[in-house]
């Protein structure tokens, strides 16, 4: 029996997993939040705040998952940046958090697919929940096979998130009025605190939806060539969805007033029914819904190899390092995320998880990696990484600047939950490491 990854995601492959993560149900579902933050037509200014800050973010990854391309993606990085004396701390609290925000993760999206379905058919409450924890259990067993059969699933549910995302642009194009939400992009805008303070909390539900460019540095022990595909994937990906994402917001806010945009729990498929009708929104809705199940599947295939890294590497409970005996892919890994998920389907609203998870991320994984990696330049030189950032430390001192910022915007109550849970890990970290030095 083979107790390690194979190699088989190519770049395409790679690129689809990163793309149907980051294309879920998040913009569908976050167009109209972000319309009612910014109040005017200076909105689409949060979407290229969010790309903006993916970029840079997305060459701290870059540097770090071609030069360690294993299974685990961050574990690796925050073990590896902050050496022996607290690397072993930054690893298990980034384990830690991921037991927790990666099936809320998870969760959002099937909460958003069941949101979403209540636009072909009426749903009371505990038909929502039952939706939305089948498309959790429907994940898990889709992704109960081998590494290169999920790969050809992932290009599969990638075209069904092309296809939504032209048909939803292209209507806007057809219909003759699609510049003019850029002409008036900056009507009645004033840079000041009150508009930075907008596009703050605005760019916490814009960032949510990019989040999953950094997929493939989960599935590092798993791509081939890693060193040139890790990084050229992630700005691949990056890039498409940014123009996708711009796209497709002014499309919609061509056609529709700004103020049903606004108002709207299903936008998209408002959208479509005023250019085409009925029929087609109906379509398109079953369309949307596709692309929140692509974006779970992608997204439990990436958080699963997470605990099964530092499991193998003695960090995390022992269990979670088996492999299954024949597919070859870490199975208990996937069934207790899994597991948790589905519970948390049926616990949580989707308003109430999205600023939960980007609290729970930002110190940890994102600022925490940022600084890692600097550390590590340090000790290590340049020279050391197979993949170099221009313009070094520039992009991540800018992306560590953002992240600040960005946590700071989800608020009072979330970042107290975000530094309580790192807090408990702490407790946690503590009490194992006791554990060990008595045996």
């Amino acid at each position: 029996m083979k107790d390690t990854l194979e190699r088989r995601i190519s770049l395409v492959q790679g690129t689809a997993i990163n793309m149907t993560d980051m294309v879920g149900i998040g913009p569908f579902v976050v167009l109209s939040i972000v319309a009612q933050i910014m109040n005017g037509p200076s909105f689409l200014y949060a979407w290229i705040a969010g790309a903006f800050l993916s970029f840079t973010d997305a060459m701290v990854w870059s540097q770090l998952g071609s030069t360690f391309p294993l299974a685990g993606g961050s574990y690796n990085f925050l073990k590896e940046g902050f050496g022996k004396k607290w690397g072993k701390l930054m690893s298990f609290l980034f384990v830690w958090q991921t037991m927790i925000q990666a099936p809320l993760v998870i969760a959002s999206a099937a909460i958003g697919f069941s949101q979403y379905a209540a636009y072909l058919f009426p749903l009371k409450e505990w038909q929502s929940k039952t939706i939305s924890g089948s498309v959790v259990i429907l994940i898990v067993l889709l992704l109960y096979r081998n590494i290169e059969t999920i790969g050809k699933i992932s290009v599969l549910l990638w075209m069904g998130v092309l296809v939504t995302m032209f048909w939803i642009i292209g209507g806007g194009l057809f219909h003759g009025n699609f510049m003019a939400p850029i002409l008036h992009i900056n009507d009645g805008l004033h840079c000041n605190q009150a508009f930075a303070a907008a596009i703050g909390f605005a760019s916490v539900k814009t960032v949510y939806s990019y989040l999953g460019y950094y997929n493939v540095c989960h599935l590092g022990g798993e791509i081939i060539n890693p060193a040139k595909n890790i990084p050229r994937s992630m700005f691949i990906s990056i890039a498409g969805i940014a123009v996708l994402y711009l796209m497709m917001n002014i499309s919609v806010a061509s056609v529709l007033p700004l103020q049903q945009i606004q108002n709207s729990k299903f936008v998209v498929s408002e959208f479509i029914q005023s250019i085409a009708g009925n029929t087609a929104a109906r379509v398109a809705t079953g369309l949307i819904l596709w692309v929140a199940f692509a974006s779970v599947f992608s997204a439990t295939l990436g958080y699963s190899r997470i605990p099964y890294a530092a499991a193998k590497d003695g960090a995390f409970f022992r269990i979670f390092a088996r492999l299954h005996p024949t597919k070859h892919f870490p199975h208990i890994s996937l069934i207790v995320l899994g597991s948790v998920a589905f519970v948390f389907s049926l616990l949580f609203k989707l308003k109430d998880v999205i600023d939960a998870i980007l609290a729970m991320r930002i110190l940890i994984q994102f600022i925490g990696q940022a600084v890692g990696l600097m550390i590590l330049t340090k000790r290590k030189g340049r020279d050391f990484f197979n993949w170099k950032m221009p313009l070094y430390p520039l992009p991540a001192l800018l992306a560590i600047s953002i992240w600040c910022f960005i946590f700071f915007s989800t608020g009072s109550k979330m970042m107290l939950g975000g530094l309580c849970v790192t807090f408990l890990g702490l407790i946690a970290f503590w009490i194992k490491e006791k554990n060990m030095s008595r045996k």
